[in-house]
Parts: C-alpha cells; sequence; structure tokens
C-alpha cells in the first residue's frame, strides 16, 4: 500500500497524541516510548484536543472527542482508540477524509480481564454488603451484623458476552452461579459457563430470572439508554444490578427511582452518564450505590499488554500497511508519518 508521507518544519519524527494527560496517577503514556522508537508523545486534556493538532500523525483519544471538527482541522491519518470504545469518534467522517479508526480488543490488551475483576468486586460487595458492614465494624456495634447474600446459587445476567462478558463469565461460575446471557447476535452463544444465550428481544425475560444483571454490552445508537424505567421494572424485586460498559447504556434517573423505591436492592457503577461524575448527584450519594471514577480497565496488566498490541498496530500503519483491529478501511488514507 503506497500512502503519502507529510513532514512538518520543526517537527523531528512521527507525533502520537494522546487525549488525556495521564493513564493513571502512576502510569504515564510516556512510559510508552520504549515501544514507539522514534516517536514523539504528547498529551492534552480531553477538551483541548482541536488545540493540539499540529504535527500529529496519530491521536489516541482515550476519552476525548474526536469529532467531525477535529477530524478536519488534523492532518493526522490514524485515530488508535487504547482500548475498545469508540462511541466518541465520528468513524464514518474519518472513513470518509481517509482517516484510518482502530482499537485494541479487550481479549487482545487485558482489559476485558480487568473490567470483569472490577465487576466481581462490585458484585461480591453488594451481596455482602460491605458497606453496612464497614459502618457496623466503625460503630462497634457487632450485635448488628448485617446478613449478607452470597453468589452460591444465584441467577447472574450478563448484558453483552463480548471480550468482558465473556471474561465475567469465566469468573462467577467458579462461584457456583447460574448464569445467563443476553447479546446482540445470540446465534455467536457464548462461553460453556453460561446456560442460555438469548437476543436483546427477550431482555425482559432474562432480566426477571436474575438476582443479580451485570451490564457488559457495546454502547451505540441502537442500545444507548437500554436500561431505563421498563428494564428496571422488569427485575426481580431485591435485585442487583452492576454496570461496567458505558453510562450512557442506563438511564440513571430511572435507575435512582428503582433503588428508592426499593424495587432494586442496590446497584455498582464504574462508569456514568456525565464523566467526571458530580459526587453529589443524587445517585451516587444513594446508601445503596456503591461507585467508582471509571477504573475498571486501569490496571497495570491492561497498560502494559494494550500499550504494546497499540504499538505494534500503530508501527504497522507507519509502515503502510493496515492498522490491526481497524474498524474501517479509508480509500484514501490521509497521511504516514515519515520513516526513516
Amino acid at each position: 500500500m503506497t500512502r503519502p508521507t507529510v513532514t512538518r518544519p520543526g517537527v523531528s519524527g512521527p507525533v502520537v497524541l494522546f487525549g488525556r494527560e495521564r493513564f493513571t496517577a502512576e502510569l504515564g503514556w510516556t512510559d510508552l516510548a520504549p515501544l514507539l522508537p522514534g516517536w514523539t508523545i504528547r498529551t492534552c486534556h480531553p477538551g483541548a484536543v482541536g488545540e493540539h493538532l499540529d504535527g500529529v500523525h496519530v491521536i489516541c483519544p482515550f476519552g476525548a472527542r474526536i469529532d467531525r471538527a477535529v477530524l478536519e482541522a488534523g492532518q493526522f491519518g490514524l485515530v488508535h482508540q487504547f482500548g475498545v470504545g469508540l462511541e466518541k469518534v465520528d468513524v464514518e467522517r474519518a472513513t470518509e477524509l481517509g482517516v484510518w479508526v482502530a482499537r485494541v480488543p479487550g481479549d487482545a490488551g487485558g482489559n476485558g480481564d480487568s473490567v470483569a475483576e472490577l465487576a466481581i468486586l462490585l458484585l461480591l460487595a453488594l451481596v455482602r454488603r460491605l458497606a453496612d458492614t464497614q459502618a457496623v465494624l466503625a460503630r462497634g456495634h457487632w450485635e448488628r451484623r448485617p446478613t449478607g447474600g452470597s453468589l452460591l446459587g444465584a441467577t447472574v445476567a450478563i448484558v453483552g458476552l463480548g471480550a468482558i462478558g465473556e471474561a465475567l463469565a469465566r469468573r462467577l461460575a467458579p462461584f457456583g452461579t447460574r448464569l445467563l446471557g443476553v447479546r446482540a447476535r445470540p446465534e455467536r452463544g457464548g462461553p460453556s459457563e453460561v446456560e442460555s444465550v438469548v437476543g436483546p428481544d427477550r431482555l425482559p425475560e432474562v432480566l426477571g430470572r436474575a438476582d443479580a444483571v451485570v451490564c457488559c454490552a457495546m454502547l451505540d445508537a441502537g442500545t444507548a439508554g437500554m436500561f431505563g424505567p421498563d428494564a428496571f421494572a422488569a427485575m426481580k424485586p431485591g435485585a442487583l444490578f452492576v454496570n461496567v460498559a458505558r453510562g450512557g447504556l442506563v438511564d440513571e434517573a430511572a435507575l435512582l427511582a428503582a433503588l428508592e423505591s426499593g424495587h432494586l436492592a442496590g446497584a455498582g457503577l464504574d462508569v456514568h452518564a456525565t464523566e467526571p461524575a458530580d459526587p453529589d448527584s443524587a445517585l451516587l450519594r444513594h446508601q445503596r450505590v456503591l461507585a467508582t471514577p471509571h477504573v475498571g480497565g486501569l490496571t497495570d496488566v491492561m497498560f502494559r499488554r494494550t500499550g504494546e498490541a497499540f504499538a505494534r498496530s500503530v508501527l504497522r500503519w507507519a509502515a503502510g500497511e493496515p492498522p490491526s483491529y481497524a474498524v474501517n478501511a479509508p480509500a484514501a488514507p490521509r497521511l504516514a508519518p515519515p520513516i526513516g
């Protein structure tokens, strides 16, 4: 594949821009430098990507919005996510402009395993009433220790059986749970640990059978708000809800209403409709909500494995080949960075 090489005065070698200053408090994007020899790594605030496009060849969104305006303002040739989510990338316009768009699948970069572990953490904390037990310990009221539940014999519905959902099923099965699955293409089936897999049209039926529901679905135009008033009403009284996918999948007002009415016994949320989430919101302050700040994939294992896959893909593109795990195929790719 032959593609034009673009160089700019004052720019030494190819440049990758990350749309967030750091991966975590302890890990910075410059830690990836050994995997991208000769490349310049730049960072910016998620809302300031459009102000940092000069000389950039590759953009890694990681939460930043890469919309039509950013795509048209830059001359970069690749948008490559450090992970899976591309809901904030205008893939259609990118393709029209000749910009490749790629991701790192959850099973290739350790993200699926990391998020599944957090889902287990949230689910166990809710089942065993961790907040209530900590309050008893803090007040010294041992005679008021609460009765915890158990995953043994519980029915858990996993909504979304991609890398995260499959990793979750493998981890839940040894607890003695009965697993039900819902996915957009049920004909694909699921891992052996899942008893049955159905399509979204049967979601209410599955919700009514589950003691706990874990949302691992992809967010798109068809799934936005899929957990709304009707979905929560269909759930068993006293059921638990965990979301480790995307905040846009949930109608948070409907979730709050289901919790306040007592219909749901608790919710574990790693993702939120607006991020950063308002810590003073009624939902996050609810006594039966356990929330974390979208940290499911933020592990050292994910950073290392995804970093390696990300770098291989970027270098492949820089050598004139399609990036690994591309989600589009521009007819006339816009630019490739200077090599050598």
